[in-house]
């Protein structure tokens, strides 16, 4: 495996990076309403793409609905170990009240 003989530089290490830089995204404005797009997206505001309308609120409901369908997660063996334990608790704090009552 090559290892550098010595520490690179902080200007040639900077050199190095000079073309490493975040672009800006490409945007357009929407034929219906106006508004700045980003390009190859629907328009959030008006819900078209390519002059074309998009029912986005379908969309929605449907992924609403998938998440309304999804079972309810199976507890886990720990889960159930932690809530007999509780309830053991809960029990002997219930015999300590009755015992102290008695007395």
């Amino acid at each position: 495996m090559a290892v550098p003989k010595k520490r690179t530089g902080h200007s040639a290490q900077g050199h190095r990076r000079s073309n490493w830089k975040a672009t800006k995204p490409e945007t357009t404005k929407c034929p219906n309403c106006g508004e700045t797009v980003l390009t190859h997206t629907v328009c959030t505001a008006c819900g078209t793409y390519k002059g074309k309308p998009v029912s986005l609120k379908d969309r929605v409901e449907e992924t609403a609905v998938k998440e309304e369908k999804k079972p309810a997660k199976k507890s886990t063996k720990k889960a159930e170990k932690v809530e007999e334990v509780e309830a053991k608790v809960e029990e002997a704090k219930e015999e300590e009240t009755s015992e102290t009552e008695e007395k």
